[in-house]
């Protein structure tokens, strides 16, 4: 006898799309994957309580030498040298993974919204307006809260409930 509660094998022919684009970007751009996987492991790494502590522990084993170096021009050039070559690399590496970690949030976010019937599809993209356009964009959504608020605040009136301040 068959379950009633099982639902009909539907392949999955967006998942099976997904990974076939996948394998074709991982064919054609190599090197940005690489950067992108070298990027995301160093941000992760740097923002790694072993890596605080190295960095605390380099500036105190710098500070340490100050007096047999006699605080020299030197010893002060060698953490500035080294502290700018450092923040300058991992500066990129850092936004390289930002910017990516932005798009897969706004992929999902398109994705989210074009599964919600009641959700504004004008909506999907919205990073790519100008400033003037996402000010005029959050004029209206505040003005849409504001007519809101009044509707319920009459209804709570009408109702005689006490309206919310």
């Amino acid at each position: 006898m068959p379950n009633r509660d099982t639902k009909p094998h539907v392949p999955d022919t967006q998942g099976q799309e997904f990974e076939v684009a996948k394998k074709e970007v991982s064919r054609r751009d190599t090197l940005s994957l690489w950067f992108s996987r070298v990027a995301g492991d160093t941000a992760r790494w740097v923002g790694s309580p072993l890596a605080f502590s190295l960095a605390v522990i380099s500036v105190i084993a710098w500070a340490a030498m100050g007096p047999m170096y006699g605080y020299s021009n030197t010893w002060q050039l060698v953490i500035n040298t080294g502290t700018t070559i450092l923040t300058f690399l991992i500066v990129f590496l850092i936004q390289n993974t930002q910017n990516r970690d932005a798009k897969a949030l706004h992929l999902k976010l398109d994705e989210v919204i074009r599964s919600i019937h009641q959700a504004h599809n004008e909506m999907i993209d919205i990073e790519n307006l100008s400033d003037k356009e996402l000010d005029e964009l959050k004029a209206r959504y505040e003005q849409i809260r504001c007519e809101w608020d009044e509707r319920h605040r009459e209804r709570q009136t009408a109702s005689g409930q006490k309206p919310a301040a």
